[in-house]
């Protein structure tokens, strides 16, 4: 009798167990999306992908020099505000901000490119 009793308290252990642990494994909430991105991104993409659009707008002649610069000045200055409020952690309201302002910058950046002021020929 003992011998069935240890083993059908396992049993019972584990089958309560089972379908907690299944929930909150399935379970996971979704990452943010971007509006603008159709997906989210990570702080360090946007970054990268802002960088090299001002970049390669300047190379292509798409930016005069005085757009990459104005353009290269306002994303150093996201770059240091993001610094300052890393010292703290990143609080939810913060990295809404730094969203915004990035479609912010997105916005100008393409705007920019795209106002044929700077077109050869």
């Amino acid at each position: 009798m003992r011998k069935l009793i240890v083993p059908a308290i396992a049993l019972a252990a584990a089958s309560v167990a089972a379908p907690s642990f299944a929930q909150s494994y399935h379970h996971r909430p979704a990452p943010p999306h971007h509006a603008s991105y159709g997906s989210w991104q990570s702080i360090n993409a946007r970054q990268a992908n802002l960088d090299r659009r001002i970049d390669q707008g300047y190379r292509n002649g798409q930016l005069s020099r005085r757009e990459a610069i104005r353009l290269r000045s306002e994303f150093d200055s996201l770059l240091r505000l993001e610094a300052n409020y890393r010292r703290g952690g990143l609080t939810a309201w913060e990295r809404q901000d730094l969203d915004r302002r990035f479609d912010r910058l997105s916005a100008q950046i393409r705007y920019e490119r795209r106002d044929h002021d700077n077109r050869r020929g």
